[in-house]
């Protein structure tokens, strides 16, 4: 009797007002965050069960960290918060004019909507290349790329032919973006230190690694100079890079280049990016790449009560599109539940200013470029700042301490140890796998030899 005396009195007290939150990305979790003391119910939907902090994805791809490391379950970081839900599910719509979400498996109605989906991969009209280049969003994607860069290494280590051996040991990364970049000088190190000693028949010292970029620099939104500065240094690590030049054609044997061919039998795509398909069920003006036009508050035209932040949203600053990065999406995601806020409260909404805080990217050991306001760095300054804001922006005090020392041993030990290859070695992958020939102990040898001498 007392239990569920307390329990009606409990829902009694419940608000009628429910906010609903599509995506734990940075946005959403921003988002959530500025949520916590506004008086309404809080449902956070989301297909994964863990919040990712993306921009430490690459150092999963490459054998530096492992999964766990650079996730936090969303359910951990909603504990103790009054009024608040996760629901593990997939949206497939939002009803604009019944105020409802649409799942899957039901429905969940909202008075107000932060619309925080994200962007997938875009292979620009040519989905079919997927299949061959797969691109870096999740800890899925992350743990393919690092399957195949494993097996990669360990199918040359059982090549005789010299040629099929060197196209095992070719990488082509597609795209020089700050994902493309940092994949890029990553593989070279791995490649070069990691796994350097580790193999008896192939010197993985001698892998070649090709960064192809369709516009006239890498590092595209930097400025000139920290373009240049990051070309510098992915060349002296040993990457190949490639600028002005698109890709046509993307198969199981290498990328076709305008019309040369590189023969590489594993390529990464880190070439462009798609709004969610969430953006379009909304019934608002989109850009080409399916982007949401925003007013200044961040709402849909015609629905107050919705909001858009992150990759989803397009609204323009200055001139220029806000860019699709994670503190660009903390800002906005912020911003929108604190108009939400305001809205319940009676007050109006502001509109958002984005500020730009600085642009990062890694190259590898040492190498790293970095734009924070008037300060310009590169090299170890850069990295090493790099280090710190990354480690500082971690969800959670386990993963910091977990990353800070994974960082400092593979420093120190020039180790990876995350270099596991978890699923079975089939698929196109690995034909031929099982038909080659081991070398000879001569062969071995003279292999080493070669590699001593340059």
């Amino acid at each position: 009797m007392f239990g569920w005396g307390w329990k009606r009195r409990l829902e009694a007290r419940k608000p009628d007002v429910r906010v609903v939150v599509i995506g734990a990305g940075f946005g959403g979790l921003a988002a959530i965050r500025g949520l916590r003391k506004a008086p309404a119910r809080i449902s956070v939907i989301d297909r994964k069960n863990h919040h990712l902090f993306q921009p430490l994805l690459y150092q999963v791809a490459t054998a530096g960290l492992n999964p766990s490391d650079i996730a936090r379950p969303i359910r951990r970081i909603v504990r103790g918060r009054k009024w608040a839900e996760v629901l593990l599910a997939d949206v497939t719509g939002i009803d604009t004019e019944r105020r409802v979400v649409t799942l899957a498996d039901g429905e969940v109605p909202y008075d107000y909507l932060i619309v925080a989906a994200g962007a997938t991969h875009s292979y620009f009209g040519n989905p079919e290349w997927e299949e061959f280049a797969p691109g870096l969003k999740s800890i899925e994607d992350a743990l393919e790329i690092r399957r195949r860069m494993l097996l990669a290494f360990e199918i040359a280590e059982r090549e005789t032919d010299e040629a099929t051996r060197r196209e095992w040991l070719t990488f082509a990364v597609v795209g020089g973006g700050p994902t493309g970049v940092e994949l890029a000088g990553t593989l070279r190190d791995v490649a070069r230190m990691t796994l350097a000693k580790d193999f008896t028949h192939i010197d993985p010292s001698t892998a070649r690694v090709v960064l192809i970029e369709g516009g006239p620099r890498v590092l595209g939104g930097f400025e000139p100079e920290a373009s240049e500065s990051a070309r510098k240094q992915l060349e002296r690590l040993g990457v190949e890079v490639r600028t002005g030049e698109r890709v046509t054609r993307i198969d199981a044997d290498g990328v076709m280049v305008g019309d040369e061919r590189i023969a590489a039998r594993t390529v990464l795509w880190a070439a462009g990016v798609a709004a969610s398909p969430l953006g379009r069920t909304l019934g608002a003006p989109t850009d080409r790449a399916g982007r949401v036009m925003v007013h200044p508050d961040l709402t849909v035209p015609g629905h107050p009560e919705i909001h858009v932040v992150g990759d989803l949203a397009h609204l323009e600053q200055d001139g220029a599109p806000i860019p699709g990065v994670a503190p660009a999406a903390t800002q906005m995601g912020a911003h929108a539940a604190r108009n939400i806020v305001r809205a319940m409260e009676g007050e109006p909404p502001l509109p958002f200013r984005y500020v730009d805080k600085g642009s990062m990217a890694a190259i590898g050991r040492g190498a790293a470029v970095a734009q924070l306001g008037r300060l310009k760095l590169s090299g170890v300054l850069a990295w090493l700042a790099w280090l710190f804001v990354h480690i500082l922006f971690l969800i959670g005090f386990r993963n910091r301490m977990l990353v800070m020392f994974q960082w400092a041993w593979s420093y120190f030990s020039y180790d990876r140890g995350a270099r596991l290859i978890t699923s079975r070695a089939e698929g196109p992958l690995v034909t031929g796998l099982t038909d080659a020939r081991l070398p000879s102990t001569r062969e071995a040898e003279s292999i080493h030899d070669q590699a001593a001498r340059t």
